[in-house]
């Protein structure tokens, strides 16, 4: 039986998710004539020979990117300086003990350590080594499925490693991953493999009919990851954390045998494999040996790349405590690590050269040079041969073990050779999923957490969305932005703004006017409405129904329409193409930088709101009516609450709570609209109740599983 190759990961960036723009069908009744007139043109059918529908303004695409890539150099730089200062090899161990605290800060606390209960399903004999299919609980209740190689006739303790899975559909089975396991037990390694979450054994999420089958819910791998881990935020909890657990608990179960001399622990993993390899280095120095595989290299050159990283590989606040990847192997050092690459890898080997260098002067200064490598085989991404016996060598240098530098004939077992399970799947066994915990976490902190209301909650609002106290002194400068032609809009003449909300960052705004205006605007009267838009302020001043509700409503005021950074006219055009609204596309991979940054998106969102709302009023709008619908709804309701001069508050399609999407096992809503840790101090309805006073109006509101419409 052939095994099943890993998941191509840029192929899931294609592929996954299928999620489309949708813009209301509807136009309401507006307050003018010449509105009424827009609305009708809108309602009719195109003519033959008529002018194409128009597409979404989208001016700016490249905004977020360009802004990433600025702060990631800046912070490479940042880091750079603190490398070069290091002169002694006092300096370079003070270092390490710095990496490893900064680390901790990333993935801490760590749950209690609770019995393994580990279990032996199933022996499988071959000639020089046995396999024990093996089941453990690395938390109460979840099951972790592995395979133990335990060489045959060595006498002794052996040194042992622990193999992580990359994102391979069957997990420990994959014919790259049972290679490495057999190669070295052939050497005399005691070779403990698992599962990872979400694939092999390990599926969260019960398949769903398809034709006369099942077919995966989310995709096993990637989909799954991204589903269970993008919701944990909201409770705190951290998929690379739980990763990384499984293989800390990995560790305890190897440990915990008799065959195993613990002088001479390793660990190796190949793409998702190498991250946790990565992450292994800097959470736990029991291992005395490493090589990860086709992973390390810079986030720069990720992000610089457009390659999105699934929740697993993007943990919290990472860049902004200075961390990069070479810093997970550093928290190791002085102990023996390879990095193993490829030439042709979507990991861009480039940064597995810079963390290299980085890493060579470290050891160097800890009087061990030699225990520092880098091997580049010239294959694509994948643990191909070249690159395992990379990794044999490494290990065998670094035990004596053996003097083997080949790899030894293989055969590789069927998949149900390997299973630890009767089906081939731990919900079988009733196991916990991480929904299971998230949803109960969920519950536990709504009953448990203060209920802020005040200035409290205004506090708690900045903390858990990282606004600053205190707003520049003075207002945002802007770009008057020439116009586009005709756009249809429900008003005779139409200006555009591009306000600075932050260096490099600006959201993008509409007044609508029944005058020619050119220029920068002024105010007519202190009143002016707000719109922060869903998708597109420039496709909903045409189409939505809450645009022409709200200007019939205000005829006293002005009417600006706004975009946030990343929506509407700077929605990215980045990571492939038409990438915006899929799983693994833009939308998910500004968010995921966001949250390693500690500057989440949305939080940005409404810094971006703020400051158009300081913008007005240095204009002269000192009552200013915000309106937000559906992701728009998120930065309206915070900003609201921050800002004094907000006088009304409307909201369409406004999330029910956090709660819910946090105990809704298909919830459906973006990474960048959940903030991380929220829950253990707000939720949104105490939101809506303290913006009673400002005469909360909402529209329709969506629930968990509405975020995508």
């Amino acid at each position: 039986m052939t095994s099943r190759s890993p998941l191509d990961r840029r192929h899931f960036i294609q592929t996954a998710g299928s999620a489309l723009l949708t813009m209301p069908l509807a136009q309401m009744g507006l307050s003018t004539s010449v509105m009424a007139a827009a609305a009708a043109d809108a309602a009719k059918p195109a003519a033959a020979g008529a002018a194409p529908a128009l597409e979404p303004l989208n001016r700016f695409p490249r905004m977020l990117q360009e802004h990433l890539v600025d702060r990631l150099h800046e912070q490479e730089a940042k880091n750079a300086a603190v490398l070069a200062a290091l002169k002694t090899k006092a300096d370079a161990e003070a270092h390490v003990r710095s990496i490893r605290e900064r680390i901790q800060k990333c993935f801490g606390p760590w749950p209690e350590k609770t019995p393994l209960n580990a279990r032996v399903t199933n022996t499988v004999e071959r000639d020089t080594y046995r396999i024990e299919n093996v089941i453990f609980e690395s938390r109460p209740g979840f099951l972790v499925t592995a395979n133990l190689y335990i060489p045959k006739g060595r006498k002794g303790k052996l040194p042992g490693v622990v193999g992580s899975c990359g994102h391979s559909t069957n997990g420990k089975a994959a014919e790259a991953y049972q290679s490495f396991a057999q190669g070295l037990a052939r050497m005399g390694y005691v070779v403990l493999i698992f599962d990872p979450i979400g694939q092999g054994e390990r599926s969260q999420y019960a398949p769903v009919p398809k034709g006369k089958g099942l077919a995966a819910r989310y995709g096993i791998g990637v989909g799954e990851h991204i589903q269970a881990g993008n919701q944990q935020v909201l409770v705190g909890e951290s998929l690379p954390a739980w990763r990384a657990w499984d293989g800390i608990r990995a560790l305890d179960y190897l440990l915990s045998r008799e065959e195993v001399d613990p002088n001479h622990v390793g660990v190796t993993g190949n793409s998702g494999g190498g991250t946790m390899t990565t992450w292994l280095c800097g959470v736990d120095q029991r291992w005395t040996m490493a090589a990860p595989a086709c992973f390390v290299t810079t986030f720069r050159r990720n992000a610089e790349n457009e390659l999105p990283a699934d929740t697993e590989q993007c943990p919290f606040g990472v860049i902004a405590q200075g961390l990069d990847h070479a810093d997970f192997l550093a928290a190791l050092a002085p102990k023996p690590v390879v990095i193993v690459a490829q030439e042709k890898d979507f990991f861009d080997v480039r940064g597995s050269e810079e963390a290299f260098v980085r890493l060579k002067h470290l050891y160097t200064l800890l009087g061990v040079p030699e225990n520092i490598k880098l091997h580049i085989g010239g294959d694509y991404h994948g643990y191909a041969k070249e690159n395992r016996e990379a990794m044999y060598q490494w290990f065998n240098k670094a035990t004596g073990i053996s003097k083997e530098t080949t790899e030894p004939a293989l055969t590789i077992e069927k998949d149900e050779t390997l299973y630890c399970t009767p089906q081939g799947q731990v919900r079988d066994l009733q196991s916990r999923t991480v929904f299971s915990f998230t949803s109960e976490k969920a519950q536990a902190l709504e009953k448990s957490r203060p209920k802020l209301e005040g200035e409290a909650l205004k506090k708690a609002i900045a903390e858990v969305l990282h606004i600053p106290a205190m707003l520049p002194e003075s207002a945002p400068d802007y770009r008057v932005l020439r116009g586009s032609g005709s756009r249809k809009y429900p008003a005779k003449a139409h200006a555009l703004y591009a306000v600075e909300s932050e260096p490099g960052i600006h959201a993008i705004v509409t007044l609508l006017s029944e005058k020619p205006i050119i220029s920068r605007p002024h105010a007519d009267g202190k009143k002016a409405v707000l719109y922060v838009s869903h998708h597109s302020a420039d496709a909903e001043l045409r189409d939505e129904p809450l645009v022409a509700e709200l200007l019939k409503n205000n005829a006293e005021s002005l009417f600006y329409a706004c975009d946030v950074r990343g929506i509407g006219d700077s929605q990215p055009d980045t990571c492939g193409t038409d990438q915006f609204l899929k799983p693994y596309g833009s939308h998910y991979f500004y968010a995921a930088h966001g949250i390693m940054m500690d500057q989440p998106l949305l939080g940005r969102r409404v810094y971006d709101v703020l400051r158009v709302v300081q913008w007005l009023n240095s204009i002269g709008h000192t009552e200013v009516h915000m309106a937000g619908n559906g992701w728009g709804s998120l930065p309206v309701t915070f900003a609201a609450l921050l800002q004094g001069s907000v006088s009304k508050v409307t909201v369409k399609h406004a999330l029910n709570s956090f709660t819910e999407v946090a105990s809704t096992e298909d919830y459906n809503w973006p990474y960048a609209a959940l903030p991380p840790k929220v829950l253990a101090h707000f939720d949104l309805p105490q939101c809506y109740a303290a913006l009673q006073a400002k005469g909360l109006t909402s529209l329709e509101p969506w629930s968990a599983t509405q975020g995508m419409d």
